[in-house]
């Protein structure tokens, strides 16, 4: 993706203001005025981040470090924010990874991974829409040949970034799809292959079968296919969006988390436990419908946007 556009950090605020609402509001109500930061202060202080599930762990651990710098002293609110958004930059600031497609090899083969519903179809939708519009030649492969409404979900996408398209009849086999895609864009010079795949949680051993499968046969064409495997986690499902990285983490070679639907939870914090828990960095994030709404990941803005600071401290 290109770098985060001017109005960025507005988008992440406005998409992050379910979760920087509640977070806010138990903020304001426990630091009403300046007074020290006491023992029972920072038990509040630590339910709360337990509460905007950022994880009991990266919740102990930000308020140890609280404790170890604030302890006695005189905290109001905004002080509070400011520490706080700093401490949960830092969690995260080792958990953020780059996604550039056009700087790989050519065609570079981006996989998508994650259960129906998670926001595979969209992602990789305003991916390529971003791609097309920096002049790449990108080829959407429908991999989700079990669905029919991803198939077509997947073709209007396509049609809106001007990108090319393939897809087989329903129930077809997804891995030949995958080479025969990867065979034409090898051919006819794309830069980049964007695969969709099924998410069929309920039959977990066949899906994963598939996904390997997939992977297995494009490496007959590109040992080095796909370059990029990206999961993609829906927000809204809390704290199970960690099960789901385990499972696919644990057995597909992740290279990169999307999170998406950020702005339909007030859990947003949920995105710290993930990014901790996880051996693959978070790449992309979801704030809303729009293409733009979709960018890299930076720790630093996401941090200040969940405690509802507006601007990027200087």
């Amino acid at each position: 993706m290109t770098e985060p556009k001017r109005g960025w950090l507005q988008r992440l605020t406005d998409g992050l203001s379910r979760s920087s609402k509640q977070l806010g509001e138990q903020i304001t109500t426990a630091f009403v005025a300046k007074e020290p930061l006491t023992q029972a202060k920072l038990d509040e202080l630590e339910e709360m981040l337990i509460e905007a599930d950022l994880g009991p762990q990266s919740a102990a651990r930000i308020t140890r470090r609280f404790a170890d710098e604030k302890f006695g002293k005189d905290v109001d609110e905004a002080e509070i924010r400011e520490a706080l958004s700093v401490a949960i930059g830092d969690e995260l600031a080792a958990r953020a990874g780059a996604f550039e497609p056009l700087a790989g090899p050519r065609p570079y083969v981006v996989l998508f991974i994650g259960v129906n519903g998670s926001g595979k179809t969209t992602t990789l939708g305003k991916i390529a829409a971003d791609l097309t519009g920096r002049g790449a030649k990108v080829l959407i492969v429908a991999g989700d040949t079990f669905r029919a409404a991803a198939v077509e979900q997947l073709a209007v996408w396509a049609d809106r970034a001007r990108a090319d398209f393939v897809s087989r009849p329903a129930g077809s086999d997804a891995a030949g799809l995958a080479f025969d895609a990867l065979e034409r864009a090898k051919a006819e010079g794309y830069d980049v292959v964007l695969i969709d795949t099924a998410g069929r949680l309920q039959n977990k051993q066949g899906l994963m079968d598939e996904l390997h499968k997939i992977i297995r046969v494009m490496k007959k064409l590109d040992p080095d296919a796909p370059h990029e495997t990206l999961l993609v986690l829906d927000a809204t499902v809390g704290r199970n969006a960690l099960a789901q990285e385990n499972i696919f983490g644990n057995q597909i070679g992740v290279s990169g988390i999307v999170m998406t639907k950020l702005d339909g939870t007030a859990r947003g914090g949920v995105l710290v436990p993930v990014a901790q828990a996880s051996d693959s960095p978070i790449k992309l994030i979801g704030v809303g419908e729009g293409i733009e709404d979709l960018q890299p990941f930076d720790a630093r803005a996401f941090a200040r946007s969940l405690v509802g600071l507006t601007e990027l401290s200087r």
